[in-house]
């Protein structure tokens, strides 16, 4: 079982930024691939970014490309989501999620084995 605990959301102005922190229970963080996912009022939940255990990332294209950035500090066991110029169609709950099964051979379409409770980013316009 792994516990996830988001924290760093809240209320923006357009053009801000906020940096998103999830920390994850478990001994063996660094071999779990860790995402990031969100889910607007009214729509589906999103594919936002991931970290894949050898490092490489994966960003939901052109929505958050050049504005997020994911990054895992593994002797923390937390991954961060820095958020960079958000827009009011970013606001949403954004959850942290870990895949334990595919490691490095992790997409998107996969989904993730574990999920936290998510935390709120309201960007104001």
């Amino acid at each position: 079982q792994v516990q996830l605990v988001e924290s760093g959301g809240g209320l923006v102005q357009a053009g801000g930024s906020l940096r998103l922190s999830c920390v994850a229970s478990g001994r063996t963080f660094s071999t779990y691939t860790m995402g990031w996912f969100r889910q607007a009022p009214g729509k589906e939940r999103e594919f936002v970014a991931a970290v894949r255990r050898n490092g490489d990332v994966t960003y939901n294209g052109d929505s958050v490309k050049g504005r997020f950035t994911i990054s895992r500090d593994n002797a923390k066991n937390t991954v961060y989501l820095q958020m960079n110029s958000l827009k009011p169609e970013d606001t949403a709950v954004y959850y942290c999620a870990a895949d334990l099964t595919y490691g490095s051979n992790w997409f998107p379409r996969y989904g993730m084995d574990y999920w936290g409770k998510g935390t709120l980013v309201t960007v104001s316009s």
